[in-house]
């Protein structure tokens, strides 16, 4: 149940704000299953060939423009790489710390 923690503090986090759609959703629940694969680490490194299937976001734009607003909104930190060798890095924060800053 402790693995699920993370998830169910997004969904807590995000149930007033009303700028987080479906797609955000899939994003982040993809990013963490992502970081279960790689060990829970933080920050994770992640190519958006990798993620996109697992989201079911084909559309390179949806995909960045909705990883930058999770960035903007406080939900994650976003660091483009820029570089086909070198995936973009994704931080998490723990949201029982972070207070998230509503509209």
């Amino acid at each position: 149940m402790e693995n699920l923690k993370p998830l169910t503090d997004f969904f807590s986090a995000i149930e007033k704000d009303f700028r987080i759609s479906s797609t955000h959703i899939a994003i982040y629940t993809a990013l963490l299953c992502f970081r279960a694969v790689k060990g829970f680490s933080n920050p994770i490194e992640v190519f958006r060939g990798e993620l996109s299937p697992i989201a079911k976001i084909s559309s390179k734009y949806t995909y960045h423009k909705c990883l930058q607003e999770l960035h903007e909104y406080g939900y994650l930190r976003y660091e483009p790489s820029f570089k086909k060798t070198r995936g973009s890095r994704i931080y998490f924060f723990d949201f029982e710390i972070r207070t998230i800053s509503k509209p």
